[in-house]
């Protein structure tokens, strides 16, 4: 596979999630799986314009394929954000039709957006400009807002912002609910409607379209493939049990013949990242939250929790002797239980 095709596969995705897929986490995913699309959090494009770029944008070429989402609704800023997003190396900038939360519904973007396709098919042929072919442009929607019918307002949806260039939809198969549910209960309450994203799939082959919302193994991601659709997206059970959904991935979702990857092996590979982030002057605490759930299943896994955790938390000037205790603990910890056994 040429090296555009696999930048442009998306038969695994690791979800946009605020707070959670920064730069720490999403190089350790990258240890557990080099074909696996990765995504930023969201990032605001007025933020963009106007921010420290390099904080917000910064990342290393190992976590690619990878895409930026930004949220916004001014076309012209989403379009000069789009085009930065593409100068910083992104292989997919990605526009946020789905979060429901307050802060993102004050700025008139994210889920309301779906009460404005026609807004959002300009917004994305701007980008599309902006972006002259240096990255893919793609939407993340839900399948509706409040009061929506799903099945009048999606394919709708589809067809407006589709016609205006883009090719690449991931649809979270949920209605997001504005207001009244938290961003938290609308992840989990709106039942979901994979049906509803087969249809769009089986009425518009020429699309790509991936699927998100509830789907929490690599066996479920599996089953979704198997009936057509062109990629799956998970969300929190690639935070709290990477190895599980990512460790297999190459082998399983891409049909790489390939070793799957091995927590230790991949926590050795972050040594030297945390070495050269914790010489920038970053917290050891920020580094290490994505591996906390790293042999989450395992013996020994409450321990390395612990010890990383609270040693990178509680330790002034915390540094690389709390990971090599943890993860010391957690090699006993597995030979304790193979002796046991």
């Amino acid at each position: 596979m040429d090296e555009m095709s696999e930048n442009m596969n998306h038969r695994l995705c690791v979800a946009p999630m605020l707070d959670w897929t920064d730069r720490h986490c999403r190089f350790l995913h990258r240890q557990l799986s080099r074909r696996t699309r990765l995504y930023t959090e969201m990032v605001v494009a007025e933020a963009m314009i106007r921010g420290d770029r390099d904080k917000l944008l910064g990342h290393d070429p190992i976590e690619r394929p990878l895409a930026l989402q930004i949220g916004g609704s001014d076309p012209i800023r989403l379009a000069e954000a789009a085009r930065i997003g593409a100068e910083f190396g992104y292989d997919e900038i990605n526009l946020n039709v789905g979060c429901p939360s307050d802060r993102v519904q004050s700025g008139t973007f994210g889920a309301c957006l779906m009460r404005s396709p026609d807004l959002v098919a300009e917004g994305v042929a701007a980008m599309i400009q902006a972006v002259g072919g240096a990255a893919a442009v793609t939407v993340k929607c839900r399948i509706g807002v409040d009061d929506q019918e799903p099945r009048e307002v999606l394919p709708d949806f589809i067809e407006r912002v589709s016609a205006a260039g883009c090719g690449i939809f991931i649809i979270h198969a949920r209605k997001a609910w504005l207001k009244g549910l938290s961003p938290k209960e609308n992840r989990e309450i709106p039942p979901l409607d994979y049906a509803l994203v087969h249809e769009v799939k089986a009425a518009r082959p020429d699309l790509r379209i991936i699927l998100n919302g509830g789907i929490a193994s690599l066996a479920e991601a599996e089953a979704q493939l198997a009936q057509g659709l062109d990629g799956v997206m998970i969300g929190r059970a690639a935070w709290r049990d990477p190895v599980s959904v990512l460790a297999s991935a190459d082998r399983r979702i891409y049909g790489e013949e390939a070793p799957d990857a091995d927590p230790f092996a991949a926590a050795e590979a972050m040594r030297p990242y945390l070495a050269a982030r914790l010489a920038e002057g970053w917290k050891l605490n920020t580094l290490c939250r994505a591996m906390i759930g790293l042999f989450h299943g395992r013996p020994g896994a409450r321990l390395w929790r612990q010890r990383l955790s609270e040693g990178a938390a509680i330790r002034p000037g915390a540094g690389l002797e709390v990971f090599d205790e943890a993860l010391a603990a957690m090699r006993a910890e597995v030979l304790r239980a193979q002796d046991a056994a």
